[in-house]
């Protein structure tokens, strides 16, 4: 069958799979993988067997890019506990545990060949739990944790794959796994920071939002191909370089940029992750078809895969139980300085400091205050208390790492193929049986996401202070055009006046009823409406160039956009 067409009907299959999982109200990975494993059967699809490297390589980067650009560094840092325990201790516990398991039922198997396969088994994939959690309302902070995990744990996962194998060689002793271990992320740490400052200086500089996305679909590779050649992680190095790019685009890209890189890493993330699922159901005949002529036989290798997807779920349960009674502790602790902290503010504040050197420290310190009640407010406003923790422990589905990771184990591993049987029973399994009852989960445990009054309200407090700011700007004095010559009243006032009316319709939408900001977006709704359909009409006339044309075209788009976003 002709690849193009296979390209073809993949695309297709999986729009009409996302577009039929939202009216289901199922997360479309979920039934891509049923999708594409019916389709396996079909005596007129072929054989699937696509080279591991293709994925760990070719797709794993850009996905992970993807989401790391998108997740706010400082959720990561105030979850930085839960996320580096569940990510790497985890992870690390997991794959002992399971290496000891195989390796003691299957004679042939050597503990470290075990752990290469708890390796492969443990990373989690946050795809289906965070699109069913943000449809559910899940808090932010659980979704935070979820996307923070799956981001670090591909990394420690493949760092002690990598390890593991090397141990079944015999070349390694535990020591040497640790010093790797210690090496690849280190150093992919740094890789990534060192690639991230470099691309977003030289994107800050193209000026052509085309020119700004094209270099951003290479930040991955360009983070990705380093690291891997000096024996780092490389998808951790990706990981680093994206969050590092999407805390820093805000001051340094354009808005345009940022509105074309954010459409068009959308529409990519959706067809890498959506694909590989579908990938991942059609692979598995193949599969399936090679352990039924080995000795262990297929039902052995379910089997034993059910057996490892009910221990990695017990593990992960026990872990996060512990892990939350963990952070309540430290929560209560950083709560109960709350008081030592709102004096020393007060105190702070009353001081006078005429020295400039003093000043300056002031405002250090100042700020420092600010950031540590501001997370006391999220700890109060965002604790994770036991409802949250059974969500979280119950989220534990496997996906596109699992499958990759575990077709590139090494052709001369015992009982490879019933491995990787095992691993894509792992991943099949906790798709859709944690997957599926995810939202039941959820629904039970009664967590609930921000409540929508505050949070409308938290938007207009921040806009208020945001457009206050802006509007100081112009009491200057000194305000000059870039001529020299002194701005207009009138032309003050009105940009006053436009600076001030989002904080006024944000604040108005926490009122009952149609204010009169909320009027004006609807009435200029409409004047839109008839703008365009008149230039519609400029266009079928042909009175105007195809260039004037565009550019009104654009001009309109930005406004429908500012006034959709503000609705």
């Amino acid at each position: 069958m002709d690849f193009t067409f296979l390209v073809v009907v993949a695309v297709v299959t999986i729009v009409g799979v996302a577009r039929f999982a939202s009216k289901l109200r199922v997360a479309a990975p979920l039934i891509l993988v049923l999708v594409g494993l019916a389709l396996s059967y079909l005596p007129f699809v072929p054989d699937f067997e696509v080279q591991p490297e293709w994925i760990l390589a070719g797709v794993l980067p850009p996905l992970l890019y993807s989401a790391a650009v998108n997740v706010p560094l400082v959720d990561f840092r105030r979850n930085l506990k839960a996320i580096s325990g569940l990510s790497v201790v985890l992870v690390v516990v997991s794959s002992v545990l399971i290496g000891l398991i195989l390796s003691t039922i299957l004679p042939d198997l050597s503990l470290a060949a075990g752990i290469a396969l708890g390796a492969v088994v443990s990373p989690t994939d946050a795809v289906a739990a965070t699109s069913i959690g943000k449809r559910l309302g899940m808090p932010s902070r659980l979704v935070s944790v979820l996307e923070g995990e799956s981001l670090v744990n591909d990394a420690s996962a493949l760092v002690l794959l990598r390890s593991a194998i090397a141990a079944t060689a015999g070349s390694v002793s535990l020591w040497g796994v640790l010093g790797d271990f210690a090496y690849a992320v280190t150093l992919a740490i740094a890789i990534g920071i060192v690639i991230g400052f470099i691309t977003v200086r030289v994107r800050a500089r193209l000026g052509d939002p085309v020119l700004t996305t094209v270099i951003s679909f290479a930040v991955p590779f360009i983070a990705y191909l380093p690291a891997e050649h000096f024996n780092a992680s490389g998808v951790l190095s990706v990981v680093v370089a994206g969050l590092y790019t999407g805390h820093q685009s805000a001051k340094y890209f354009t808005a345009q940029d940022r509105i074309s890189e954010r459409i068009n890493w959308r529409t990519a993330q959706f067809l890498l992750e959506n694909g590989v699922f579908l990938l991942m159901g059609l692979e598995l005949e193949a599969i399936v078809s090679q352990v039924g002529q080995d000795d262990l036989g297929i039902w052995s290798s379910v089997g034993l895969g059910l057996l490892t997807a009910v221990t990695l779920i017990v593990v992960r349960i026990v872990f996060v139980g512990v892990l939350v009674w963990s952070l309540r502790r430290d929560e209560r602790e950083a709560l109960s300085h709350r008081p030592q902290l709102d004096e020393f503010s007060a105190r702070l504040e009353e001081g006078e400091f005429e020295s400039p050197r003093f000043a300056r420290r002031k405002a250090a310190v100042t700020k420092s205050l600010a950031r540590r009640t501001a997370d006391l407010d999220f700890l109060e406003r965002e604790g994770l208390g036991w409802r949250g923790g059974s969500v979280l422990a119950w989220a534990g589905m496997r996906g596109v790492v699992t499958i990759a990771a575990a077709q590139s184990l090494p052709l001369d591993t015992p009982y490879r193929a019933e491995l990787v049987l095992i691993a894509f029973t792992v991943a099949i399994v906790t798709l859709l049986l944690q997957g599926g009852s995810l939202p039941l989960i959820i629904r039970l445990s009664r967590v609930g996401g921000t409540d929508e009054q505050a949070a409308q309200t938290e938007l207009a407090n921040l806009l208020s202070e945001v457009s206050s700011t802006g509007v100081a700007a112009l009491d200057d004095p000194e305000l000059r055009t870039e001529d020299g010559e002194p701005f207009d009243a009138a032309v003050i006032d009105r940009v006053r006046a436009g600076s001030l009316i989002r904080a006024e319709s944000a604040a108005e939408r926490t009122a009952a009823g149609v204010g009169p900001h909320e009027q004006y977006r609807q009435l200029r709704r409409r004047v839109l409406d008839a703008e365009r359909d008149a230039l519609l009409d400029a266009r079928a006339a042909g009175s105007y160039s195809s260039e004037a044309l565009a550019k009104a075209q654009r001009m309109l788009d930005l406004e429908e956009s500012r006034l959709d976003n503000a609705a």
